[in-house]
């Protein structure tokens, strides 16, 4: 029934000749296994005179009809742009190299000269740039200017071939007279961490032209960081930089400052949920101070950033004025914080530029514990294989040592809270509230056992109780294994209540959470739950479950497999909830 209404509506799609010398096969659903079935691309592409631009997105190819769709090809040589995303959706992962493959040796042998090249949501991992390596190393993209790899699971491996394999493509360029010119760079969601995103600011210091870099979610901290800064350093030209929900700490974020400083053409920061922390603010406060007079938007949301630098950060904007958005939210602002970055910028006349704060975490005073856990951040980066510089740990130390020495006498007067607080003593236990209103992993973590009272006070007899739960709870999903674990623990004890319970309605269930997810149209103005990632592979885990009624799968595989905008990020995830609820 579901895949009737899909290839209905595949039907009913546009048509695929579009304007400026583009065919688009966009969102079509084709299931393309065999050269036969490939057969009208085909007939369609070879028709299409002057070429210059090839869009198969949103479909599934296999590796015959790659093969097929690659022959033709070969008869290209004007092709410049290939929008080639998500297009291998319910592949087997040794079937997309050899796809991959076929179709760049089509674009060699036809003497193309790419431009622009996306791959993204396509999970093809390490072994899957092994695809495009040799396409990338060969003259046809000598011309490339823009390189798109979101969310395609490269992980550390699949981020020092694709380094290497620029790193060949610019040297050889440069031999042939034209250096390779890459201006877009875009590899979120792809696990690269700190040894991938190295060895790709290394090629980056080679390339100097790069004016975007989008790398958000890729489980890089500071050294990492530190390397991409450096690389930015003699990247004069760099307009966006998109290092969202990383890890900076204190080290990274003066790293970044430094870089910063020097740039004269970024207009848009993304730093949000990177913890920053206020001595990261502060150094990047002094680089808006300094320079950045181009600057629109900077966010540092979610940074665990104090009252003080944020305000240090609201007062270096006095100057800047193209900026359009200024994003605070989610830091230790406390209210009269907020109300005092608020008069700042009203002062300047700037209190549009101002983006919401209702997500403050409130004023921590506490700057000893907040320290404290800074040294732990450190530590934590020590045992996971970081080399740490001695030297600068042993500054670091006696800094540190010398700051006690010269307070000793004065913290019981300036802490008072220190006497019933040991500096050493963990964070306290998050309750369900304070989860509920302003979830995020490490307050899940926390709560340990006490995760049992999110179920607790949740009313299964209202449905929409239930989704609002699972969706906080997913919310917060990462691929971190403690989180991950935590996460679907918590779910299961949400959904085995739910559906035990006789008052609760599955169907309901499914139906409220699809609206909220942005798949299905409400009546009700409902706005919908802006990230996907967590709750498609929270679904993923609960339908493989003896709880879930299988008599749902078909509802939702219907909707999941239907072009949806909300979708198009989200490929990876989307891609393996579909494999588990074909199989279901």
């Amino acid at each position: 029934m579901a895949s009737e209404d899909i290839s209905q509506l595949a039907d009913s799609l546009a048509k695929t000749k579009v304007g400026g010398g583009e065919l688009s096969f966009k969102g079509r659903s084709l299931k393309l296994n065999t050269a036969q079935d490939a057969e009208e691309v085909v007939q369609e592409i070879d028709s299409f005179e002057g070429l210059q631009a090839l869009r198969l997105e949103g479909n599934t190819v296999g590796v015959e009809a790659a093969k097929a769709i690659a022959k033709v090809l070969e008869k290209k040589p004007d092709l410049k742009r290939c929008h080639w995303s998500d297009m291998f959706t319910g592949r087997l992962r040794s079937e997309i190299p050899p796809a991959l493959i076929s179709l760049g040796d089509a674009l060699i042998t036809a003497g193309a000269q790419l431009t622009e090249l996306d791959l993204s949501d396509n999970a093809f991992g390490p072994d899957g740039v092994r695809g495009f390596e040799a396409l990338l190393k060969s003259p046809t993209c000598y011309t490339l200017q823009e390189l798109k790899l979101n969310n395609c699971g490269m992980g550390i491996g699949g981020g020092k071939i694709l380094a290497a394999a620029l790193t060949e493509c610019h040297k050889k360029s440069t031999v042939f007279g034209k250096p390779l010119a890459l201006r877009v760079f875009v590899a979120g969601r792809n696990r690269l961490e700190n040894d991938g995103a190295t060895a790709l600011a290394e090629a980056f210091r080679l390339i100097g032209t790069l004016e975007e870099v989008h790398m958000p979610q890729n489980g890089i901290n500071h050294t990492g960081i530190t390397a991409l800064a450096e690389a930015f350093k003699v990247n004069p030209l760099l307009k966006v930089i998109n290092l969202n929900d990383n890890t900076f700490t204190d080290k990274g974020g003066i790293a970044m400052a430094e870089a910063l400083k020097i740039l004269r053409q970024v207009e848009h920061i993304n730093f949000g949920d990177c913890l920053v922390r206020s001595k990261g603010a502060l150094a990047i406060g002094g680089a808006l101070k300094e320079g950045l007079h181009k600057i629109k938007e900077l966010n540092l949301s979610f940074c665990e950033i104090k009252r003080d630098a944020a305000i240090s950060l609201a007062e270096a904007v006095e100057d800047k004025s193209e900026l359009e958005k200024l994003d605070l939210n989610g830091n230790n602002l406390g209210e009269e914080g907020c109300e005092h970055i608020q008069e700042i910028l009203d002062g300047y006349n700037m209190s549009s530029v101002l983006a919401s704060l209702s997500d403050d975490e409130g004023d921590d005073d506490d700057d000893e514990e907040d320290d404290d856990d800074e040294e732990e951040e450190e530590d934590d980066d020590e045992e996971d294989g970081e080399d740490e510089d001695e030297e600068d740990d042993d500054e670091e130390e006696e800094e540190e040592g010398d700051e006690g020495e010269d307070n000793e006498q004065e913290k019981p007067k300036k802490f008072p809270t220190q006497e019933s607080t040991p500096p050493a003593a963990p964070r306290p236990p998050v309750d369900a509230s304070t989860f509920l209103n302003f979830p995020s992993p490490e307050k899940l973590l926390r709560m340990g056992p006490r995760r049992s009272a999110i179920i607790d006070q949740t009313d299964v007899a209202d449905t929409d109780k239930v989704v609002q739960a699972f969706l906080q709870i997913a919310s917060v999903y990462r691929d971190d294994e403690e989180v991950k674990t935590a996460v679907e623990e918590t779910i299961d004890e949400l959904m085995k209540k739910a559906f035990s319970s006789s008052v609760f309605q599955p169907s309901m269930f499914i139906t409220s959470l699809l609206v909220r997810m942005g798949l299905l149209k409400s009546e009700e103005k409902i706005k919908a739950t802006p990230h996907l990632y967590g709750p498609l592979l929270s679904l993923n885990h609960i339908v493989q479950q003896n709880y879930f009624q299988k008599c749902l799968v078909p509802i939702l595989l219907a909707f999941i497999s239907k072009p949806n905008h909300a979708l198009e990020s989200q490929a990876q995830a989307r891609h393996i909830l579909m494999q588990t609820l074909h199989k279901l």
